[in-house]
């Protein structure tokens, strides 16, 4: 089994036009036109059975909306045999309810949340935000964060090494996953930093940038068993990733844990 933990879609309605502008926005040109089928055509080709849909808030008023295409892509494809999605929740960290929002999620099933610093301008460390970490990580919710460069702020960090490590002396959760390798487009400083933290990296929007060298030492420094496959699609393409990751020099039990074994425990996947 192959998961891709780290997917994008849109309603049907918007897709065209959100990625057309998001990828005007950060100059890229995506693989897929952002819909739930045109993303299992991507899969199919790439030989990926399940992707993670990552919804964005941001905005504090997104969240019922945003939720609600996030629950019926669950709802839709629940008892799909090939080409699966799940989607994660999404939430803001600026949401004065957050702490009833949070056990809300829950209680609908939902297996983890993303949240965004740049897009949703709140730096990481920010007690908002730990405020919201430490609320998803006593009732057991995962929570994916974008983390390091992003082409959207370029001249801003907001989800640093530092910022990251702040937040975990401070909140210490138990399941957090950082995309990117930990820091986007600087992964020398996510080696050195975030390496053998109580974090999950993921490969999203990664695999082309950084060296093989650099990618097998990381996974060997800081644990096969907390790295999860990812690609950021539709900004970066399935099948291209699967095939580094296939291709690269890592043992067969590093492959197997990376591509599905880690995404399947942490989120309880069958």
């Amino acid at each position: 089994m192959i998961i891709d933990f780290h997917t994008h879609i849109f309603p049907e309605k918007i897709a065209l036009r959100a990625v057309s502008k998001l990828a005007a926005t950060v100059n890229l040109t995506p693989s897929t036109n952002g819909c739930a089928e045109d993303l299992r055509t991507s899969m199919k080709n790439a030989g990926i059975d399940v992707s993670i849909v990552l919804p964005v808030v941001t905005d504090i008023n997104q969240f019922d909306s945003i939720n609600r295409f996030a629950a019926s892509i669950n709802e839709t494809y629940a008892n799909v045999k090939e080409q699966r999605l799940i989607s994660l929740a999404g939430i803001h960290p600026d949401d004065p309810d957050y702490k009833n929002h949070l056990k809300q999620l829950k209680r609908d099933g939902f297996a983890g949340i993303k949240i965004h610093p740049s897009y949703q301008n709140i730096e990481f460390n920010d007690i908002r935000t730990k405020h919201l970490l430490y609320a998803a990580s006593e009732i057991g919710l995962p929570v994916i964060t974008h983390a390091g460069f992003d082409a959207y702020t370029p001249d801003h960090d907001f989800c640093s090494p530092d910022m990251i490590l702040d937040v975990l002396k401070d909140v210490a959760p138990e399941k957090l996953i950082l995309s990117h390798l930990g820091n986007s487009r600087n992964y020398d400083e996510a080696e050195e930093k975030l390496c053998g933290q109580n974090v999950y990296l993921d490969t999203a929007f990664s695999l082309t940038d950084v060296s093989e060298s650099q990618l097998i030492r990381m996974v060997r420094k800081h644990g096969a068993d907390k790295i999860l496959f990812a690609t950021d699609c539709p900004w970066a393409d399935q099948k291209t990733y699967v095939d580094i990751i296939k291709k690269c020099a890592l043992t067969e039990w590093e492959k197997e844990n990376i591509l599905s074994k880690n995404a399947m425990q942490l989120l309880n996947i069958e």
